[in-house]
């Protein structure tokens, strides 16, 4: 379970003294928790699934690409670094990502399961993707191939 896996993490970081994993995996950690606090007053008291935490994670490495940009287009290289070195960090976590040719045969295959054939299909297809490819599949490129796609046919 990633929870384990990120409080091993943390650990070990901290036994090596390596200062960056520590405050970047102490950073998800403290997401992780408000997302349980959210949860639980859903009605979930187990917390948020794995899947979840996938998502969390991806949605952490899309922010720091948005700051990267900001920092590199404000003069800020230093800043921009450590947000790419914590990309690094939280990608440990994250399983495989699949490869452009598999996300367009995961895009093909639910589009003919779906049988889709215009733009209103979209919403379902990319559901039925975030559900079956939580944390593997890059959704920004998985849209962009389900639109193009659905535009051709």
């Amino acid at each position: 379970m990633l929870r384990e896996e990120l409080s091993v993490a943390l650990k070990e970081a901290m036994k090596a003294r390596d200062e960056l994993s520590v405050a970047t995996v102490r950073l998800i950690l403290a997401a992780l928790k408000d997302r349980d606090i959210a949860a639980r007053s859903k009605g979930n008291l187990e917390g948020v699934s794995d899947d979840e935490i996938l998502v969390m994670l991806q949605s952490m490495i899309k922010q720091r690409h948005e700051s990267i940009a900001m920092y590199e287009k404000g003069g800020r290289p230093e800043l921009a670094q450590r947000e790419a070195d914590e990309i690094e960090v939280i990608k440990r976590f994250l399983p495989a990502q699949l490869g452009e040719d598999e996300t367009r045969a995961a895009v093909d295959a639910v589009i003919a399961e779906i049988d889709a054939h215009s733009l209103k299909d979209m919403g379902q297809i990319m559901g039925e993707l975030k559900q079956r490819h939580a944390g593997r599949m890059d959704f920004a490129k998985a849209n962009a191939m389900v639109r193009s796609a659905l535009e051709k046919g």
